[in-house]
């Protein structure tokens, strides 16, 4: 309902019958240059003007190719470098440690390494077992050499 009044305000309170593919096309394109909303926020506002148009007017609007996308912006992981590992690991000790080293070096993510049991530990294959990890999924990784003397 949001969309729709904020298409309607844009037009000067214009009925949605009386404006068409170009004026939908116009307002997504305001939303992305002008207003410079997020690729899903535009996304949510053309699927709100689809389903006015399409479900509730019954008017079929043409394909809205001359819509200007909104950018989705081009996010980077961060990592650290080995070094900065190193000093890390270096400040930590005891419990804190061996965590540590277990997510960095089993690839373990925080819960996964909080929720560890001995039986999931198989030192003779040198494996974790990771369960109901993400994605409530199991899943086997390696057993860090740094860790094993401490786990056993």
């Amino acid at each position: 309902m949001d969309w729709v009044r904020r298409f309607i305000r844009h037009f000067g309170t214009k009925h949605p019958r009386e404006l068409g593919t170009s004026e939908v096309e116009c307002f997504l394109t305001y939303l992305a240059v002008e207003g410079r909303v997020s690729a899903s926020t535009q996304n949510q506002a053309k699927s709100a003007l689809l389903f006015l148009y399409r479900d509730v007017l019954r008017v079929d609007l043409d394909w809205l190719g001359s819509v200007t996308q909104a950018r989705v912006p081009q996010r980077l992981p961060v990592v650290l470098t080995p070094s900065e590992v190193r000093r890390l690991l270096d400040r930590l000790s005891g419990t804190r440690l061996l965590m540590a080293r277990l997510l960095y070096g089993a690839g373990l993510r925080l819960m996964e390494c909080v929720r560890l049991r001995v039986k999931d530990i198989d030192f003779d294959r040198g494996e974790i077992i990771v369960r109901d990890g993400k994605g409530q999924k199991d899943r086997v990784t390696m057993l860090p050499a740094a860790c094993e003397s401490s786990l056993r």
